[in-house]
C-alpha cells in the first residue's frame, strides 16, 4: 500500500533514472517493494536501479520454511521461525493482494484459512512451475505474484548485507555485503535510497527466570519450533500469552501432547480452551522439572517453549539509523511506521513493523490512510473481516478456521473448509486445493527434506 506511495513519489522527484536503491529483505514486503518499481518499468517509468540482497537461498523471508535452527550452512543466523503444521489464523481475505487473488492463482475458490505452503505458494508460484497445472483443472495457472511478475533477476541469493553508513557530504548510503558461497566481503557499493525490509521476528526475545537454565527438560524459543509432533506424550509449558503461544499450543495439543499450560505476564488469552489446555500466571522460578506459578501454584514439565516475542535487530545499520523501540503501532522516529527521521536525509524506509491484533480500529484507519495518500486506488477497510474473527476465536479458538469470508474485492464467499483444522494432518498445496482428491500427496517442503526439491 504505502510502497505505491513511496514510489509515486520518488518517481515524481528526485529518484529518476541513474539512482539506485537499496532493498534488504526478499520477504513479502521487500518483494513488494520490487513488485511495484517493476510495474512502473511496464508502464514505460524511468526507475532507478534497484538491487534487493536476500541472506536465504530463496525468496519468501518468513513464509520459507526450513529444518534449520540455530545457525545454517554460512554459520549466519537462522532467520526463519517457520513451522511444519502451520495454518494462516487469520483470513486470507485480510491479506491477498487487491490486484491479485487467491481465486486468481488457484483458479478456483478456496477456504479462508489456507496453510502455510499454499500462502507462500501464492507469492512464488514455483510448485505450478514443478506439477502440471492440468491435474487441477486448469490449463495455465497464475505462477504466483513474483514468479509471474519475473521479479527474480532483481535479487541477490546468498547475499548477507553486513554494514550501511550514509555519507553526509555525498548524501547516499555506502552498503557492505557478503557473499556467503564464497565467504567473500565484495567492494563497498553505493546507494541513493535502501529499504530496510529484513523483518523483525528472528532474534527472540528470551527472558529469564530463577532455576531455568538447570531445568532437566527442553527449553527453546518458538523461533526454533519446527514440528509440534516432537512434543507428543509430554507435560509442555508455553510462556506468553500472544498468537505464537496460542497457535503452538495448538498445535502441541493437535499432534499429542499429553497437556500444555499457557503462562501470561499482564493477563490470559481468555480462550474456551479444551481441557488439555490451561493458563496460568507467570512462572516465578523452576525447580528440576517443577514450575512455580505467581498465585502460588506449580506443576511438572516435560519442555518449556517461551512465546516471548523478538526483538529489533539492526546490527547492520550505523547506530543513528537503528529502530531500538519495541514492538508498538507508532514506534518512535518512524514517520507513519515507515520513514525513519532520525538519520539518513529522510532515505531510510523501514518495512517491517506490526499493530497489535486487538487494535482492528486502529489498523484500520492507518491502512486506509496510507491507502489514500498513496492513491492506492482500492479500499482496503477489511474491519468486516477482522471483527468477526475475533468474535470466532473467542467462541471457538479450536475450529474458528472452519468459517468463511467473503473477497473484499471480488465480493466471493470462499467456501467452508471440508475438514476442522484440529483433524487436518495434510498440509500439502495439492490436498489443500484439492481435497476431493486425497492420495497421500508429499508437500513441496516434504520433497525438499528427503532430497527432491531445490
Amino acid at each position: 500500500m504505502w510502497t505505491s506511495k513511496l514510489i509515486q513519489a520518488f518517481n515524481r522527484s528526485e529518484m529518476l533514472l541513474g539512482k539506485r536503491v537499496c532493498v534488504i529483505g526478499a520477504g513479502p514486503s521487500g518483494m513488494s517493494v520490487l513488485y511495484h518499481f517493476n510495474k512502473l518499468r511496464k508502464q514505460d517509468k524511468d526507475i532507478p536501479e534497484v538491487v534487493c540482497f536476500e541472506k536465504q537461498s530463496n525468496w519468501g523471508g518468513l513464509w520459507k520454511y526450513s529444518e534449520e535452527t540455530g545457525t545454517d550452512r554460512y554459520g549466519e543466523p537462522v532467520h526463519g521461525s517457520m513451522y511444519r503444521g502451520l495454518w494462516s489464523n487469520g483470513p486470507k481475505e485480510g491479506i491477498e493482494y487487491p490486484d491479485f487473488s487467491f481465486d486468481e492463482h488457484f483458479g478456483k475458490p478456496i477456504p479462508s484459512f489456507p496453510p502455510r505452503e499454499a500462502i507462500y505458494d501464492y507469492l512464488k508460484g514455483e510448485y505450478f512451475s514443478r506439477n502440471p497445472a492440468t491435474i487441477y483443472g486448469v490449463a495455465d495457472f497464475a505462477r504466483g505474484r513474483w514468479t509471474k511478475n519475473k521479479l527474480r533477476h532483481w535479487i541477490r541469493f546468498n547475499h548477507v548485507v553486513r554494514q550501511v553508513t550514509f555519507n553526509d557530504t555525498t548524501n547516499d548510503f555506502s552498503v557492505v555485503i557478503k557473499n556467503l558461497p564464497e565467504n567473500k566481503v565484495l567492494p563497498v557499493e553505493r546507494f541513493d535510497f535502501v529499504v530496510v525490509a529484513n523483518g523483525h521476528f528472528s532474534v527472540p526475545n528470551m527472558p529469564f527466570f530463577p532455576g531455568v537454565d538447570q531445568f532437566l527438560g527442553r527449553v527453546i524459543h518458538s523461533h526454533d519450533f519446527r514440528n509440534a509432533s516432537h512434543f507428543k506424550g509430554k507435560r509442555v509449558l508455553v510462556v506468553g500469552a500472544g498468537l505464537s503461544a496460542e497457535d503452538i499450543a495448538l498445535q502441541c495439543l493437535k499432534y499429542g501432547a499429553k497437556y500444555i499450560i499457557c503462562t501470561w505476564r499482564s493477563k490470559p488469552m481468555g480462550y474456551n480452551w479444551p481441557s488439555q489446555i490451561t493458563e496460568k500466571p507467570l512462572l516465578t522460578k523452576i525447580e528440576g522439572n517443577t514450575v512455580l506459578f505467581r498465585d502460588g501454584t506449580s506443576a511438572e514439565v516435560d519442555d518449556i517453549i517461551f512465546c516471548t516475542g523478538y526483538l529489533h535487530s539492526y546490527p547492520f545499520l550505523e547506530k543513528r539509523l537503528q529502530l531500538k523501540n519495541t514492538n508498538g503501532p507508532c514506534p518512535e522516529g518512524l514517520y507513519k511506521g515507515l520513514l525513519w527521521t532520525r538519520g539518513g536525509n529522510n532515505k531510510v524506509l523501514v518495512q517491517n513493523l506490526n499493530c497489535p491484533d486487538q487494535k482492528i480500529a486502529f489498523w484500520t484507519d492507518y491502512v486506509t490512510d496510507i491507502s489514500k495518500e498513496a492513491e492506492y486506488g482500492y479500499n482496503l477497510d477489511a474491519s468486516s473481516v477482522f471483527y468477526p474473527w475475533v468474535k470466532h476465536r473467542m467462541a471457538d479458538i479450536t475450529n474458528y478456521r472452519s468459517h468463511s469470508f467473503t473477497n473484499l474485492f471480488t465480493g466471493k464467499k470462499s467456501p467452508v473448509t471440508k475438514t476442522p483444522f484440529m483433524q487436518e494432518f495434510d498440509d500439502s498445496v495439492h490436498h489443500f486445493v484439492n481435497p476431493e482428491q486425497r492420495n497421500g500427496a508429499i508437500s513441496q517442503d516434504d520433497n525438499q527434506l528427503i532430497g527432491f526439491g531445490s
